[in-house]
């Protein structure tokens, strides 16, 4: 790897650590450290939702998506933002209603302990699959570009002979990337976790604007021709309104699925909610989950014209070099945009696009661990101990709780090394039907009165089952798991509470 690039990404890496521990200093109990006394103000939170779910794996796959397709994906999109538009009118008012480390615990005040703790199980099994796997794919991507530099698979072999260069390199990928978060993560809590974000959002999309100016750059008719050859390619076209289950993409799947799905990951998923419970006001979160939408509308914008540009440069000015990122005949659309960053972008910018990539991956990663480790220790813990321990102690047990989850997501991604690709994408689509099934619990709390902890678990066993049955013997697409679901544990709650009888939760005390 040429060493100003390496300089670049090693002087990124410490800095987000040491900007991390900047932030211990003000931390005084777990209310600092999981939800930093609700003073963080709401543009500096919209920044961090955008970039929480902008993994890696969205940075590279989404152009590969416009190169192989069109700007289809856009359907989804406009789903995100019909999401947060119900999640700012349903939820956000009843986070404020008292003060709250976890989402769940609404839940508990509603249908009893036993759901909260459920749902907090459903919460942290499928965040620490989902997340360690997305370290895992991150992994390969930055293995793929650092195999590309020049002298990597000989570094590699002269530190691990025995070991293939690949897989060395995959595994420093992943330790690196795990470790750095977890210490900025384990100092600074969801303050530095924010703050953190926010830098790495201005750093990832200056990496993707930098990228595709060089890339424009390289089209000899420039913008235009990108809009002659994209346009009579169809990498432009917004809409595909084939009704289909089967089909992913569609404007049904995007726009209707699409906004369940957000509805669920930004208004029932710790990993969000925690963001909205670090402002001062019900106005200040709304207005930061609304501005979080119209960022995420533009920067999908952006991916899918790099990849409408990488169509156009490709096929029509180097195509002898699509053979680097086709294997057995197949283009593979994730090697597309790493292939074009390793032999294209000059020394220095590199170094800065791979920061890009590493800040993705981390945004991602860190507000993962601090959402786990808020609901192991705001779920189980401080129950169990009666909230009788010292703000010392909770604080100390929050940290070792932030270490725990990710060298739990750690173990995940180098166990998903020898697992085959498929039962990757059949790991990660686990959390698209649990949200489904939490997010159903919150409709049956919210729009009924009858329904009680009996009715809540019947709703989870029905609904978990019927999206385990559509997942293994269907092929009904990803994007519609999140309504099936929901709906699903709805109406067999809601069902089950007409024939058992009236058992509400208030405080986790039954009333009769």
């Amino acid at each position: 790897m040429r060493a100003l690039d390496l300089t670049i990404l090693v002087a990124y890496l410490i800095g987000t650590v040491v900007f991390g521990a900047w932030f211990s200093r003000s931390q005084k109990n777990v209310r600092d450290y999981f939800v930093s006394g609700h003073r963080v103000p709401w543009w500096a939170i919209a920044g961090s939702i955008v970039a929480t779910e902008t993994s890696t794996v969205t940075f590279i796959s989404v152009p590969g998506f416009a190169y192989n397709a069109n700007f289809t994906f856009m359907q989804l999109v406009i789903g995100y933002m019909i999401g947060r538009i119900v999640v700012v009118w349903i939820f956000v008012p009843m986070y404020f209603r008292g003060e709250l480390l976890t989402v769940y615990q609404l839940l508990g005040t509603r249908f009893g302990s036993g759901v909260r703790r459920l749902a907090s199980l459903l919460f942290l099994g499928t965040r620490s699959l989902a997340d360690g796997f997305r370290l895992f794919a991150t992994g390969l991507v930055l293995a793929a570009l650092l195999l590309a530099m020049p002298g990597a698979e000989d570094a590699a072999r002269a530190l691990f002979p025995s070991i293939t260069p690949t897989f060395t390199i995959l595994i420093i990928s992943v330790l690196v990337m795990g470790a750095a978060t977890i210490l900025y993560t384990y100092l600074g809590g969801i303050t530095a976790v924010i703050w953190t974000d926010v830098i790495q959002l201005t750093v990832y999309l200056i990496g993707a604007l930098i990228a595709g100016w060089v890339l424009l750059d390289r089209i000899p008719g420039g913008w235009s021709e990108v809009l002659e050859v994209g346009g009579s390619a169809g990498k432009f076209a917004w809409f595909d309104f084939t009704a289909s289950l089967t089909k992913s993409y569609t404007f049904w799947s995007g726009v209707i699925g699409g906004a369940f799905l957000t509805t669920a990951t930004h208004g029932t998923d710790q990993l969000m909610v925690q963001r909205y419970l670090c402002s001062a006001s019900t106005r200040q979160a709304r207005t930061a989950l609304l501005v979080s939408g119209v960022v995420v509308f533009f920067q999908f914008m952006l991916f899918l014209g790099i990849g409408a540009m990488l169509y156009v440069y490709y096929t029509g000015h180097a195509p002898s070099e699509i053979a680097a990122f086709t294997v057995n005949g197949r283009l593979q659309t994730d090697r597309i945009f790493p292939h074009f960053i390793v032999a294209h972008l000059p020394s220095g910018v590199v170094g800065l696009v791979m920061a890009a990539i590493f800040s993705a991956a981390m945004s991602t990663l860190s507000s993962s661990l601090n959402s786990s480790a808020a609901t192991a220790v705001g779920d189980f813990y401080m129950p169990m101990t009666r909230n009788n321990r010292s703000d010392a102690h909770y604080l100390n047990v929050s940290r070792l709780m932030t270490a725990v989850w990710g060298a739990v997501q750690i173990g995940v991604a180098i166990a998903a090394i020898n697992l085959s690709s498929r039962v990757v994408d059949e790991v990660l689509g686990i959390a698209s039907f649990t949200n489904g099934v939490i997010l159903g619990l919150f409709f049956l709390g919210t729009f009924t009165k009858r329904a009680g902890q009996r009715a809540a678990f019947v709703g989870i066993i029905v609904g978990a089952s019927v999206m385990l049955a559509i997942k293994l013997g269907t092929a009904v697409s990803w994007q519609w798991y999140v309504l099936i679901g929901s709906l699903t544990t709805f109406a067999s709650g809601y069902a089950a509470s007409l024939a058992v009888g009236d058992h509400v939760y208030d405080d986790n005390t039954e009333k009769r």
